[in-house]
């Protein structure tokens, strides 16, 4: 029953992107959500996910536990901010998000919680960071780029060759468009859309929002 549970839960196959630029940062993410990585399921599944007013999260993983996740949180860091009278920092926010990854793939269960997440915010100087965090729980701050999801290996290649340190936002939208079309011409769990978000000084706003269509001949 595990076995057969495990095969058909709803997974964001997916493919999520982190730019770091030199005026602020990109996340983005495409739309398409599958069951046992071959059967699409959803076509139109938000994969960016904010937390609050100034932290975001793309997922890669089990859509349930992704959803969840970014609830719970959202409650977290408002408690915090509550008990301290000091909004977390996006470091802080980063680090809870991996410690619950942590804890919540070490829980047993009969469904593993797998998610991987980039997620980002500004500080309350407005400075951004963005972040890599495994379903293992280690995370990264991202100083260039990053991918992760069943289409990474398509997304970084073309950041390899194109990416540079100096990049704007405006040009790390594009790139992060071009690196989600390339993932889902390849990864069948990708597709459907692209969602990109840019993070500059003090916002955090949608710039992005295309529908992928097929075209029948």
């Amino acid at each position: 029953m595990n076995t057969e549970i495990e095969k058909n839960v709803l997974k964001t196959g997916t493919t999520i992107i982190g730019i770091m630029c030199k005026d602020g940062a990109v996340i983005a993410s495409d739309r398409r959500a599958t069951a046992d990585g071959h059967l699409v399921m959803q076509k139109d599944f938000r994969k960016i996910i904010p937390i609050n007013d100034y932290m975001i999260m793309a997922v890669a993983g089990t859509a349930s536990d992704a959803v969840l996740l970014a609830k719970v949180i959202g409650a977290e860091l408002k408690l915090k901010e509550l008990k301290t009278k000091v909004r977390p920092s996006a470091k802080e926010a980063a680090q809870l998000i991996a410690f619950s990854l942590y804890r919540n793939i070490r829980s047993p269960s009969m469904i593993p919680h797998i998610v991987a997440t980039i997620c980002g915010g500004f500080n309350e100087d407005g400075s951004v960071e963005i972040y890599a965090l495994s379903p293992a729980g280690d995370i990264r701050e991202i100083n260039d780029y990053d991918a992760s999801g069943s289409g990474m290996p398509f997304a970084m290649g073309l950041m390899e060759r194109q990416y540079r340190k100096d990049c704007s936002v405006k040009e790390g939208v594009e790139l992060a468009k071009e690196c989600i079309k390339a993932s889902t011409q390849r990864d069948a769990a990708s597709g459907n859309g692209i969602d990109v978000y840019a993070l500059t000084k003090g916002t955090i706003n949608k710039v992005v929002s295309e529908e992928i269509v097929a075209t029948y001949n």
